[in-house]
């Protein structure tokens, strides 16, 4: 049985805003893996493991991204907004959910 792995961050639903591109977008944010890595072709045992790191690097903030310092603050806040500039370009629109 062939294991089906994660297309990547940019070929995911809504240019990446889906649960896994959180996690993508978080490590990114706290360099937990570089920013060209769209993490295409990993295992989704790999993807939990990145998760695992991510909710270890956010326990000091309380999961909330107005307790990050300012230079995570501000990382943030640009990847996450590029995210939803290239969701609403493919045409997401936030007011629907995946039912509509």
């Amino acid at each position: 049985m062939k294991t089906q792995n994660y297309v990547g961050i940019h070929k995911d639903k809504n240019n990446g805003l889906t649960t896994v591109g959180k996690i993508i977008r978080d490590a990114w944010v706290f360099g937990l893996i570089p920013e060209t890595e769209t993490c295409a072709g990993w295992s989704y045992g790999r993807i939990e493991q990145l998760y695992d790191q991510v909710s270890k690097a956010w326990e000091p903030y309380g999961q909330l991204a107005s307790n990050l310092p300012d230079d995570l603050r501000e990382r943030h806040a640009r990847i996450y907004a590029a995210a939803v500039q290239g969701a609403r370009e493919q045409g997401w629109n936030p007011e629907l959910d995946d039912e509509d």
